[in-house]
């Protein structure tokens, strides 16, 4: 039996990736800041968390990590751990660079202190190339950051490169674009949008209020990503992904096919607001997936419209159970 850590796994892809390891036959770890008071809802949702053992650990604190790893002895370890909004870096950019990049050198150095055959997977961010125009982003597409959130996860991947060309560490970087699920909270834009459509739905007449309705996304299915995440760990030699749908749609795309799904038109409930823009927000994202493809043999099962309708469906039965 292998055994995984997951630093972060209250979060949406740290649930996600715990039931998938947890089905492979895994003894799984997560940590969270404080264990003993996080509600791990995600856990509860997906009924497993009785079947995962909890941990305290902050990742900005080099004994806390290294306590924590010498407690759990991994095989592998899945990073996913450090303020996740784009929007909140903007607001606390010393606390996003602290737990993200801090967060990641301290659990590299953990592992090279132990000297053990323990394989690294960085949560890094499609956020990392700002603004790379109409071409699809590859692995070989330079970083541009235009965020402090983008800047501590383009930091955080060259810490993971550096240690692994180094020091000879099994660590990878898996550049992930967005990718969403019920899991979602309601600060993404994404989860916003399901939550107010239905409501609208069901009689609400409130307005849903976005900023810029332009922007170009390549929105996928969150434990399709897990799986990729996975993956990585499983080949014999370390390297570094871009996971992907390769479609790229208009925020407004999004919007108008969750409110095709209801049967609504979404000109008459939707309005834009230029002080939710953000101070450099990017125009457009995309990736390509291609060498995922090869060498993982992963490829997305789903993509923008299918994961609008299978919030909304599960959205919707959430709703039916409370009522």
């Amino acid at each position: 039996m292998k055994t995984a850590l997951i630093c972060g796994i209250s979060g949406q892809d740290g649930a996600y990736l715990a039931q998938l390891l947890l089905l492979k036959g895994y003894e799984v770890w997560g940590t969270s800041r404080d264990a003993q008071v996080s509600g791990f809802s995600h856990l509860s949702s997906l009924a497993i968390k009785d079947r995962v053992k909890l941990l305290s650990m902050a990742p900005n604190d080099f004994r806390s990590v290294l306590t924590t790893l010498s407690r759990s002895q991994p095989d592998e370890i899945y990073y996913l751990a450090g303020q996740s909004s784009v929007g909140l870096s903007f607001e606390q950019p010393a606390e996003t660079l602290e737990s993200i990049t801090l967060g990641t050198l301290n659990m590299l150095e953990a592992i090279r202190f132990l000297d053990r055959p323990i394989k690294f997977y960085h949560a890094g961010s499609s956020e990392c190339f700002g603004d790379a125009g109409d071409k699809a982003a590859d692995e070989h597409t330079p970083f541009h950051p235009r965020s402090p959130y983008a800047v501590a996860k383009s930091s955080a991947h060259w810490l993971v490169a550096n240690y692994r060309e180094a020091y000879g560490l099994y660590a990878c970087n898996g550049i992930l674009f967005n990718h969403e699920s019920p899991l979602r909270p309601e600060r993404f834009v994404t989860q916003k949008i399901i939550s107010a459509v239905c409501r609208i739905a069901l009689g609400s007449k409130e307005k849903l209020t976005l900023g810029r309705l332009d922007i170009i996304r390549d929105w996928g299915w969150a434990p399709d990503y897990v799986d990729a995440m996975w993956r990585m760990l499983q080949k014999d030699k370390a390297d570094d992904y871009i996971i992907a749908t390769g479609e790229a749609n208009s925020l407004q795309d999004f919007v108008e096919e969750a409110f095709n799904v209801v049967g609504l038109n979404w000109t008459s409930y939707v309005l834009s607001d230029s002080s939710l823009y953000r101070p450099t927000d990017l125009a457009r994202s995309q990736g390509c997936a291609d060498k995922a493809s090869r060498q993982l043999d992963w490829q997305a099962t789903y993509k923008m419209r299918d994961v609008v309708r299978k919030m909304i469906e599960a959205k919707q039965h959430k709703i039916k159970l409370k009522q």
